[in-house]
């Protein structure tokens, strides 16, 4: 077994996402379709022998207490009961705060990795079980591809979705969920017990429950959005904000792979062409 790997961890994108109640605990109730995308961090993991787990790309008075690529690491350490180490190299592409789950996908792929480069052999449910510890869209980045989610994320029904084209921007500024979710401008909806087959076809007639919320907060949204909608004719924000996207399905449009190519991108905004996985990259790596 190679004792180093490197490993994509993709982002997604909420295709849309209604809010339909809210636990006793406080904790929302969603029902969203999750997609990833091929806009990706890449995870280098080198197996240590003396136990030790640590971020090789940053100091360790540079580390937030709940980095996640570490708590990860040691949740899988501890629950193993596993006494090899890890040596963790992130090279960071997808930006923060943007409601893209970048770093549930970094803690997923640690998961993932680790569970291989420890020679654990742990199921898919097992894994998913110790990564709702860690964020409630971790589970989503260790299942397979697309899913309709329910409850607060974790509860997952995979969906077969047709390729999407579809550009994303990232204003400067990024969004707390915490804020989110506690605005007396959230939205909700009706449970509309939406048959997971068949969400394919409806998820543009959907929309965002955060979406007015976020954009009290950081009106960057409401330019972005339409910066969006006036070259694609559709745009919405993606998770809790702050970046936005529209699918590009127009015959009459250039395939460019820049977003750059279709709108001029403010300075310090990120954007990109994307594209929808149909599996998440690494999805083999795990048993049922």
């Amino acid at each position: 077994m190679k004792a180093l790997y490197e490993l994509p961890a993709p982002a997604k994108l909420n295709l849309f996402l209604h809010v339909v109640g809210k636990r006793s605990d406080g904790y929302h109730l969603l029902e969203s379709l999750f997609v990833p995308i091929d806009w990706a961090d890449t995870l280098h993991l080198e197996k240590r022998s003396d136990g030790r787990i640590q971020r090789q790309d940053r100091r360790p008075g540079d580390l937030p207490a709940e980095d996640l690529c570490v708590r990860a690491a040691r949740a899988l350490q501890q629950a193993s009961g596993c006494s090899l180490g890890v040596d963790i190299h992130l090279d960071k592409c997808l930006p923060s705060g943007a409601g893209m789950g970048g770093g549930s996908s970094d803690a997923a792929t640690v998961l993932i990795g680790l569970n291989r480069l420890w020679g654990l052999d742990w199921n898919r449910t097992r894994l998913m079980q110790l990564g709702l510890t860690l964020g409630a869209d971790v589970p989503f980045f260790l299942g397979r591809g697309p899913a309709f989610a329910q409850g607060i994320g974790e509860q997952l029904t995979p969906v077969e979705l047709p390729a999407l084209r579809l550009a994303v921007l990232k204003p400067l500024q990024s969004l707390p969920t915490a804020a989110i979710f506690s605005s007396p401008l959230l939205q909700t909806s009706k449970t509309q017990s939406i048959v997971a087959g068949s969400v394919a076809d409806k998820w543009l007639q959907q929309r965002n429950d955060l979406q007015a919320a976020a954009q009290a907060q950081c009106p960057e949204i409401a330019d972005a959005l339409k910066l969006l909608q006036n070259r694609f004719g559709n745009s919405r924000m993606t998770g809790s904000g702050s970046a936005v996207f529209a699918q590009i399905d127009r015959d009459d449009l250039p395939m460019a792979t820049e977003l750059g190519s279709f709108i001029e991108v403010p300075e310090q905004w990120e954007g990109k062409i994307c594209r929808s996985l149909e599996a998440l990259p690494l999805a083999a790596w795990l048993e049922d």
